[in-house]
């Protein structure tokens, strides 16, 4: 057992503790990680929010972490300690249905499908006070060691700045992902990013790496809008701005609506508004943000009649396991630069602050440091 610091939501509402918790050895199957980096996600505010009712409390959040592997359980081979590593809050078993789909990156072990507040033998490895705490999707990255099943950790590039790609394990893949993998950006095409947090940032820069010709970035929040144009907006708006709705300022800019949209908020009027501002014929409307539980959209089914493609992303369409250590790869070889959305670094002893700053829409990406 390892005594080690870990960021504690104990309840819902309530600050993050940083407690002293106690970790268990890996059983078969399993791999233990000393976490270094993790960033701090939208969907972490979420959970502290209550937006997740299916999250139970105490819990240890993060998932967009990376570490080095510290053991190992019976039968592991895939990694071995010593090895850099990013845990997966989308595992790939590489056994069922979805996993031996080539076109998809779901899995049936992922949370949607089974609850993972618990590891896959229903019990937990942490204890904190003598009381057992939960885990966030198999991760709990706010942990300086934590416990998760090998199908949901990816060994990467020894060379890694683990303080850097820790922002690979969800927000820059998904956002980067929407626009490359499920998008399915063409060269010359028009695009508008409603949203413009880390995700929504790195679906700017998936637009620009695929070619488009103008990218409209969307935001209330005016003081994001030179970080968009520095990774390659052509315009930026704030729906504050216009008496009308933001669906036909777009479409009076672009002529007949853009050919690809992304609502990177979560909200469902900005979900509807994103789908009426693309192209009513061949427009493709992504969602990338993460509503909040029960939320319902009702929109005029003659938006998709007309023939627009509405489509969801689940972390960016990767295939974690096969396409993470490849997205490292490409970020050793300067192929994006992910480290521009990193505004903050702070030791884990300020966790609340970096939610302060998010809140405060101060922050894109604050990471964590052990």
């Amino acid at each position: 057992v390892i005594r080690c610091r870990a960021a504690v939501a104990w309840a819902v509402g309530k600050p993050l503790s940083v407690e002293e918790v106690e970790v268990a050895p890996p059983k078969a199957g399993e791999v233990r990680v000393k976490i270094v980096a993790t960033g701090i996600c939208h969907t972490d505010e979420h959970i502290l929010e209550g937006s997740f009712p299916d999250v139970d409390f105490p819990v240890i959040p993060g998932h967009e972490g990376a570490g080095i592997v510290e053991s190992v359980g019976e039968g592991v081979t895939s990694v071995k300690p010593g090895d850099k590593v990013i845990p997966l809050c989308l595992p790939q078993c590489g056994e069922c249905s979805f996993c031996l789909n080539p076109e998809s990156n779901y899995c049936l072990k992922c949370h949607v499908s089974e609850p993972q507040t618990v590891l896959p033998d229903k019990t937990s490895r942490f204890t904190c006070k003598g009381k057992q705490i939960h885990h966030f999707l198999w991760v709990s990255t706010f942990a300086e060691y934590t416990v998760v099943p090998e199908y949901a950790v990816a060994k990467i590039d020894a060379a890694a700045p683990l303080d850097k790609v820790c922002l690979l394990a969800c927000g820059f893949s998904t956002g980067y992902g929407a626009a490359i993998n499920t998008a399915k950006v063409k060269p010359g095409s028009t695009c508008a990013v409603f949203g413009l947090g880390g995700v929504g940032l790195s679906v700017v820069m998936g637009c620009k790496a695929a070619g488009a010709s103008r990218i409209i970035a969307i935001d209330i929040n005016k003081d994001k809008f030179a970080k968009a144009k520095e990774l390659g907006a052509t315009h930026c708006i704030s729906p504050h701005d216009f008496k009308k709705p933001i669906q036909e300022v777009l479409t009076e800019m672009t002529g007949h609506g853009v050919d690809y949209s992304f609502e990177v908020i979560g909200r469902a009027d900005t979900m509807t508004a994103a789908l009426a501002s693309c192209n009513m014929n061949t427009g493709v409307c992504v969602m990338v943000g993460v509503p909040a539980s029960g939320s319902v959209i009702s929109f005029d089914p003659m938006l998709v009649l007309s023939g627009r493609t509405w489509k969801g992303t689940l972390l960016g369409g990767w295939k974690m396991r096969d396409c993470i250590p490849k997205l490292v790869a490409s970020y050793l070889e300067k192929k994006f630069n992910s480290d521009v959305l990193i505004t903050h670094t702070l030791p884990i002893a300020k966790v609340n602050e970096g939610f302060e700053l998010l809140r405060a829409g101060k922050s894109i990406r604050t990471v964590l440091l052990f």
